[in-house]
């Protein structure tokens, strides 16, 4: 058994790119996330959904909330649909003052 980590040809990214370890959720979806996605596209979807989680102030306990993110992760990692916005701009020169 080999102890390179394993990699997956990433829909988001287009490489080859190291794969996360397990699904990252249950059932189908998590299982194509697993196959599909990379560890650094799945941790840009974390911090694209914290924004998005803390702008609309979205409720996860509520199914309309988790819906809405689940088709935001899809087009995210897959479609390449048009993104619900955040108000979030990068700094354009990060570590400088401003």
């Amino acid at each position: 058994m080999s102890d390179a980590p394993r990699t997956v040809h990433c829909a988001k990214l287009g490489a080859e790119l190291p794969g996360l370890p397990k699904p990252p959720m249950p059932g189908p979806l998590g299982q194509r996330v697993f196959d599909e996605v990379s560890q650094q596209a799945w941790q840009q979807w974390l911090e694209h959904q914290t924004r998005l989680i803390n702008e609309y102030r979205l409720v996860l306990a509520k199914p309309d909330a988790r819906a809405f993110l689940r088709e935001e992760m899809e087009k995210f990692l897959f479609t390449g649909g048009e993104l619900t916005q955040t108000g979030y701009t990068p700094p354009a020169n990060p570590g400088s003052e401003a």
